[in-house]
């Protein structure tokens, strides 16, 4: 279920972190809103993937305060942080799932290992099901990552993702090394799980294509189908866009400004509509 639409779902205040004297992260501050869609941009190294890992509690920053759910969790201990992260989805580099495990074992792995979760045994297996037909997936279950597509396992890891229903959302990379065709299913899936939960999306991606998706297209329930959001229909004002450099935050705004920026770094992540 989404949180209130007027409370911050995930703020950075001042947050930098260094590893061995490098700078990962430097003063980086903002604020996530319900419901809010932010796409994260930048070149590799930029700090892009650890902005999701000190969101989700894995990182913990040198200075600067990280507020989840009005919750600061830079100085909370591991056991909070479990209940802090039973709310959040987060779709790794490459799925990250577990060979050893089948799909449904692989979905089912936050229902039964996160305690916060309170989730009934008996109800593990229908929500792993509706997870994997969200995805399109549901014939999946006994198989094992290793005899699905790259394509597939990724989709198997948004299941994952969202099969807790959490209020926060990450997805670090979830079109990277795929072909076109696979990654604008991947984004479809990504806005269709927006937009019917209601939750807050980071996305941190290469590809502008991914972000211009994000930003134009809302998912017509009625019609099982991505259609693009007109004048007044609400979405765009819902998306942000950020650029990351050399882990400093050189770009907060909406996409028409991403669009108008002179900067000739921010300018090589952009590919201006037609």
């Amino acid at each position: 279920m989404a949180e209130s639409s007027g409370s911050p779902i995930l703020r950075f205040e001042n947050v930098s972190l260094a590893f061995d004297g490098t700078p990962a992260l430097t003063g980086v501050s903002f604020q996530a809103m319900a419901g809010e869609s932010r796409v994260i941009l930048g070149a590799a190294g930029s700090g892009k993937t650890v902005l999701l890992k000190i969101a989700l509690g894995l990182t913990r920053p040198d200075s600067g305060r990280v507020f989840v759910f009005d919750r600061e969790i830079d100085a909370m201990s591991e056991r909070e942080l479990m209940d802090v992260r039973s709310r959040i989805g987060m779709l790794f580099q490459e799925s990250a799932l577990f060979d050893s495990l089948n799909i449904e074992e692989n979905v089912a792995y936050p229902l039964v290992n996160q305690q916060a979760i309170h989730c009934p045994p008996a109800e593990v297996l229908p929500r792993v099901v509706e997870a994997l037909e969200f995805v399109e997936l549901g014939d999946t279950l006994e198989k094992f990552p290793s005899e699905l597509s790259g394509g597939m396992r990724r989709r198997v890891g948004i299941a994952r993702a969202v099969v807790t229903a959490p209020p926060l959302v990450l997805y670090d990379s979830p079109t990277a090394g795929l072909d076109p065709i696979t990654a604008h299913t991947i984004m479809t899936l990504l806005v269709k799980q927006r937009d019917l939960a209601h939750a807050t999306t980071l996305i941190v991606t290469h590809r502008y294509q991914d972000g211009n998706l994000v930003a134009n297209f809302r998912y017509n329930s009625e019609q099982g189908r991505l259609e693009p959001v007109r004048d007044g229909a609400g979405n765009r004002a819902r998306t942000t866009f950020m650029v990351l450099r050399e882990g400093r935050l050189v770009f907060e705004g909406n996409q028409d400004r991403l669009e108008a920026s002179p900067d000739p770094y921010i300018s090589k992540f952009v590919k201006p509509r037609v």
